[in-house]
């Protein structure tokens, strides 16, 4: 049992007979009146974000997580099938369970969060960036590049980004995985 004051960013808890982590949280001591902790938490179930105020000293129940390092390895009707790389147990979780699924190539090492105490998966996180290829795009047109414009992209796993003009098929792009955007091409 935590309290108030062992309160920090990325600490998972159980409140409301959900799991959240911690997204925000300040420690607040008014001139008048009880200290509190105003926090913004995360469910690692829903995705669901909501803001809570605790009272200074409030018991919280901590929930002890592991995080474990999982290969894709492929998807079907069952959901997204990842391996241990260490023990080769497999792994198999919904789509809802992945920020953006059409990202994930074969071979991509990924984390996963899990309950320590009942060995349930609570979360995937992605690597930061991946680098993909383009597979299909329009040709930019010549001269047009007094605009900061962007052209959609089809990547080798499906999923469309949107990139400057000067990108073409072929070339390999470093995507940041959470906003699914664009950040820089990469040198083959």
């Amino acid at each position: 049992m935590a309290t108030t004051s062992d309160i920090r960013k990325g600490m998972c808890i159980e409140f409301n007979n959900d799991t959240f982590v911690i997204t925000e949280f300040q420690h607040v001591k008014p001139g008048k009146g009880n200290a509190f902790v105003r926090t913004k938490l995360k469910s690692l179930t829903t995705g669901r974000v909501l803001e809570n105020t605790f009272p200074a000293g409030h018991k919280v129940d901590e929930v002890r997580v592991e995080r474990r390092k999982f290969q894709y390895l492929y998807n079907d009707d069952m959901g997204y099938h990842f391996m241990n790389q260490e023990t080769f147990e497999q792994v198999a979780l919904r789509e809802d369970f992945i920020e953006n699924p059409g990202l994930m190539k074969e071979g991509l090492e990924v984390d996963i969060l899990f309950h320590a105490e009942k060995e349930v998966p609570l979360t995937l996180e992605m690597p930061q960036y991946v680098v993909l290829e383009i597979t299909y795009t329009e040709p930019g047109v010549r001269g047009d590049t007094a605009t900061n414009t962007l052209k959609p992209a089809t990547v080798e796993t499906g999923a469309e980004v949107r990139v400057p003009l000067f990108i073409n098929q072929g070339d390999l792009i470093k995507i940041d995985t959470s906003t699914n955007s664009y950040m820089e091409r990469v040198k083959q």
